[in-house]
């Protein structure tokens, strides 16, 4: 589900981890679903480029400058 319901720290479900992948996919980081410490340290980049508040999470603002910096041919 994009953009995912609740903020992700750490997914609890399918959903969730398919929601981290697509972040993965949009920040060029291999697909592990997991918030490991290369997609916390990506997401907090991106946070910060997009003046949002640097968390290292996934929540629907980050979800959203993500959408902004992936190509058509990724966007589900």
């Amino acid at each position: 589900m994009w953009p995912p319901e609740r903020v992700i720290i750490a997914p609890a479900n399918a959903a969730e981890h398919e929601a981290v992948k697509t972040a993965q996919r949009a920040l060029r980081l291999a697909e592990t679903g997991e918030m490991d410490e290369d997609t916390r340290r990506a997401l907090r980049g991106v946070q910060q480029l997009f003046k949002i508040p640097v968390s290292g999470v996934l929540d629907r603002r980050t979800c959203e400058a993500l959408d902004k910096l992936r190509p058509p041919s990724l966007r589900e």
